[in-house]
């Protein structure tokens, strides 16, 4: 039995006696100790060594007394898993190789065992579940197949989009094959991060503003619903979060993943996401990462007017705090820490 499992009841808009927190990234270039770890190391190394994702996992628990892990890894496992080489370099960037511009580069790509292929995040969540010992909840997730398809056909990151939306515009057919062959390799990874001991599943869709709302609906949303509902056959009582990067627009069409709680970035009054999807869904978020550069008093204010936005905690509502995204590399881990303790102090006079 987890001793803190706040973040689940949350994501399962049960009753909390405080809203929890985590925050997304918070396994990563803020804090000394992981930086320690990534001098002797390179970043995909650092992913592929259990031992060192797992204790990079665990150290914001240890340092920041967040209510959940994240395992330590990248979305981009699932490209290179397919037969892509992924370079990731902090100061440089992101290369795919080569990019996936056509029917005979969609063919070659493989639909992976993901055990033989992501083995390497399997046992990282096994090692990292016997090292919390049931401290906290631990996160497993997945890019989602618009974001991983983007980088597949751009090759890397990109401003426009240009080709991944010229094959959107120009060949929608072979688009839509390319996005239903990383799906399904989601499907089967989330469900095998389950299997070796996730308690929740994050979606990421990072670049989901890159699309109007009918070409979100067309070419994004169908294959999370895929996903979610891949998971939730298998395995029910897992909680799933999607997080669409800023698509405050349509968040009932999230809601109707059938995920359990949806992600939103600092572009909305929380208040106005709740009045949309009422308390059929749990929210996560959603302070502006930039927020934490301030002063304590400015921290504390942002992260209080947001738990009274959000308002009263009623039988079915849940609320998990976190930021509108990643912490940024340049945050002084002191303040994140302070927001933690502020969460975790002043929200229970909302529940």
């Amino acid at each position: 039995m987890l001793k803190n499992d706040l973040f689940l009841r949350a994501l399962k808009r049960q009753p909390c006696s405080r809203t929890p927190i985590w925050v997304m990234r918070q396994a990563g270039r803020y804090l000394p100790e992981y930086r320690a770890i990534r001098e002797k190391t390179d970043f995909l190394t650092l992913c592929k060594t259990p031992e060192l994702a797992a204790e990079v996992t665990i150290q914001p628990v240890e340092l920041m007394g967040v209510d959940a892990a994240i395992i330590f890894s990248d979305i981009l496992v699932v490209n290179e898993a397919m037969g892509m080489d992924v370079e990731i370099i902090e100061t440089k960037g992101i290369k795919l190789s080569p990019p996936i511009r056509s029917q005979v580069d969609i063919d070659r790509l493989s639909v992976p065992d993901v055990h033989d292929k992501l083995g390497y995040v399997l046992d990282a969540i096994r090692l990292t579940k016997k090292e919390l010992d049931n401290r906290v909840p631990l996160i497993g997730f997945s890019g989602a197949a618009w974001t991983l398809f983007t980088y597949a056909v751009e090759g890397g990151g990109s401003k426009n989009y240009a080709f991944a939306k010229k094959m959107m515009f120009r060949d929608p057919k072979m688009a839509h094959m390319l996005l239903s062959k990383i799906s399904s390799v989601i499907s089967d990874y989330v469900c095998a991060q389950v299997e070796a001991g996730a308690d929740a599943i994050q979606i990421f869709d990072s670049w989901a503003s890159a699309l109007s709302e009918d070409d979100y609906r067309e070419f994004a949303l169908p294959y999370i619903k895929e996903n979610v509902q891949a998971l939730k056959t298998k395995y029910p009582d897992i909680p799933v979060i999607v997080f669409s990067k800023d698509c405050n627009t349509i968040l009932e069409d999230i809601a109707a993943t059938g995920c359990d709680a949806v992600g939103l970035g600092w572009g909305i009054d929380i208040a106005k996401a709740r009045t949309i999807l009422g308390d059929r869904v749990c929210l996560q978020g959603n302070m502006d990462p930039t927020v934490l550069y301030g002063t304590p008093e400015k921290i504390k204010a942002e992260a209080g007017k947001i738990l009274k936005q959000f308002g009263q905690h009623t039988a079915n509502s849940g609320h998990v705090f976190n930021l509108g995204h990643g912490i940024l590399p340049d945050v002084d881990p002191a303040n994140l820490k302070l927001l933690v303790e502020f969460v975790k102090e002043e929200s229970a006079k909302y529940h």
